[in-house]
């Protein structure tokens, strides 16, 4: 009877008759985010992620935890992204996709430039895993909807720039303070580089560093 058993588990160890591989010990770093209002929460998202990262059997190296307001930028998730680019971590989690990303586009950036390097990423409230190849294919959704906000921005300036040009408004260079600093915002926060708005709107980058603060 006990050979039976210990027959019966060496064959649960195998799939379709080839050596199960054990799990890869991930090297995991964590990513809270919460609102100048809303501090409360960094433990509650801080506790679900350790938790999570408890059940794969992986490891935790680097822990951020930042606080900001609306689509500001996110500058401590930058330690993150150097661990990835140094292959110190194996993969990203993190509470909520909003909470990673300032806009579709800017996440969209970010995840294809962790998938460059084989870095994976997690968000528990989305249940998106982009350690599986399931999870790899959502990915390709935010493409589409990345470029459904990035053609919505276009149609925005250039009905911004069609009223300024009904109204008597001066375009080129310089533009007018009000209409300068509404395209600066709004590119910005679509995830549009700071230097790439430069150039768009025919500014300086001091000029552009001035107004996003």
């Amino acid at each position: 009877m006990a050979a039976k058993r210990a027959s019966e588990k060496a064959k649960s160890a195998r799939v379709f008759g080839q050596a199960r591989k054990p799990a890869k010990m991930f090297r995991a770093g964590l990513y809270a985010r919460v609102s100048t209002n809303d501090q409360q929460t960094i433990p509650l998202q801080v506790r679900a992620l350790r938790e999570y990262v408890v059940r794969r059997g992986w490891t935790i190296t680097l822990q951020v935890k930042e606080v900001g307001s609306g689509a500001s930028e996110r500058q401590l998730r930058e330690r993150l992204l150097e661990a990835a680019r140094r292959r110190e971590i194996d993969v990203v989690l993190v509470w909520r996709l909003d909470r990673w990303g300032r806009s579709v586009a800017d996440l969209l950036a970010t995840l294809q430039e962790l998938e460059h390097l084989g870095v994976g990423f997690v968000s528990l409230t989305e249940a998106l895993d982009l350690t599986t190849p399931a999870g790899r294919a959502m990915a390709g959704l935010l493409a589409v909807f990345a470029e459904f906000e990035r053609d919505i921005l276009r149609e925005r300036v250039r009905a911004g720039l069609a009223h300024a040009r009904q109204n008597g408004t001066r375009l080129g260079r310089p533009l007018t303070a009000a209409l300068q600093t509404s395209q600066v915002r709004t590119l910005y926060h679509a995830g549009v580089s700071k230097a790439e708005i430069a150039r768009r709107l025919q500014i300086g980058r001091t000029s552009v560093g001035r107004i996003l603060g």
